[in-house]
């Protein structure tokens, strides 16, 4: 296969980071298996995220490809905000799907894969190449949760169900939420680590014998008060990404920006649990490393509840109180969370599943 013959268009939806980071896995799996395939990436997901994962052998498009599910924070969706957006992005433009069809054939590629994009699908059709739909959700099932205080979202909820149902290939990708007729069904999907654990908690300056805990809310901004110094023990040290324009460190706290030159897998790695939301691809790079997990369920979410109890069957999990977190109190569990064991029996990374589904599209 030459460069020219083998590019991957992905249109990746821009909620959070977490659909990014997924695609960003089967990207570099591919990339592994094939090192001339390159990939024309549409989205409005920002650049530095692909390419601290895939280096430079990409094209990042700066389009608007999903709206998605706007929050007030990371365990609060603006549902009014969600409606209004949508109203105004479907139907599908067609000049927007044939102007990105033409960038697609312009740029050879020869397969389109959707991280729940559906206007991917949409523009695939126009291109006449196939299109895979790569899921753990659709929208249109995310969607139907909220029709009994939105009604008039069933529009919606119709149209893009229209489009999913079109792709050429389906994927599911664990924990799967709404289980149904798909191609390939695969293990969580995650990025891998890249530096020995050692190494990044140097990086940080973490003492060899601390212990270590890492905060991590995805792509949306988050306001808590941190966990009271007099409260934590002296030996345990908090990474917290994404809460800060730079780095910075506060005693025990280790505050990071989004952008900060550490590698979110390696944020993982480098800690003893980690304490997050019920995300996709945090809960993923956390499985494959095989840390205990404290969880904050996104209640009013309907993908929250199949997330967490994936956790109490696969993983090794502790439930927090969204109070607890907001507060700080949830410290008072961090023994217990550190030393809860983590089950042996974990499946293959979900990656290397999809990428070799790709490849054999390919050829």
């Amino acid at each position: 296969m030459t460069s020219d013959a083998c590019k991957v268009a992905c249109f990746i939806t821009p909620h959070g980071y977490g659909h990014a980071a997924r695609a960003s896995a089967v990207m570099t799996a591919i990339h592994e298996r094939a090192p001339d395939v390159q990939f024309e990436i549409f989205t409005a997901v920002p650049p530095f995220l692909f390419r601290e994962t895939l280096g430079g052998d990409f094209k990042c498009h700066h389009v608007m490809t999903d709206v998605g599910l706007f929050q007030k924070t990371p365990l609060e969706e603006d549902l009014d905000r969600t409606v209004e957006h949508l109203d105004a992005f479907l139907p599908f433009d067609a000049g927007l799907v044939k102007g990105l069809a033409e960038t697609v054939t312009a740029s050879r590629c020869r397969l389109v894969l959707c991280d729940i994009a559906p206007l991917g699908i949409a523009v695939a059709r126009e291109a006449g190449v196939p299109s895979v739909l790569m899921e753990n959700f659709t929208w249109d099932w995310i969607y139907e949760g909220y029709l009994e205080e939105c009604r008039e979202i069933q529009r919606h909820i119709d149209y893009l169900k229209s489009f999913f149902t079109r792709a050429d290939y389906h994927i599911q990708t664990a924990p799967v939420c709404d289980p149904g007729s798909a191609d390939l069904t695969t293990g969580p999907v995650a990025r891998e680590p890249r530096m020995l654990k050692e190494e990044i908690r140097g990086a940080l300056k973490i003492p060899k014998d601390a212990r270590a805990v890492l905060i991590s809310m995805g792509g949306v901004p988050a306001r808590y008060e941190m966990p009271k110094q007099g409260n934590a023990p002296s030996d345990l040290f908090f990474i917290m990404p994404g809460t800060t324009e730079t780095i910075r460190r506060e005693d025990n706290f280790i505050m990071l920006p989004h952008q900060s030159g550490f590698y979110h897998p390696d944020l993982i790695r480098a800690s003893d649990a980690v304490v997050t939301k019920t995300g996709y691809s945090t809960l993923a790079e956390t499985y494959h490393t095989g840390l205990p997990i404290g969880y904050l369920s996104r209640d009013g979410f309907r993908e929250s509840p199949i997330l967490e109890r994936f956790i109490q069957d696969s993983m090794a999990g502790l439930r927090l109180s969204e109070k607890s977190f907001e507060n700080g109190s949830w410290i008072e569990s961090v023994d217990e969370l550190l030393a809860i064991s983590s089950p042996s029996d974990v499946s293959p990374n979900g990656a290397g599943q999809v990428a070799r589904f790709v490849m054999d599209l390919l050829r």
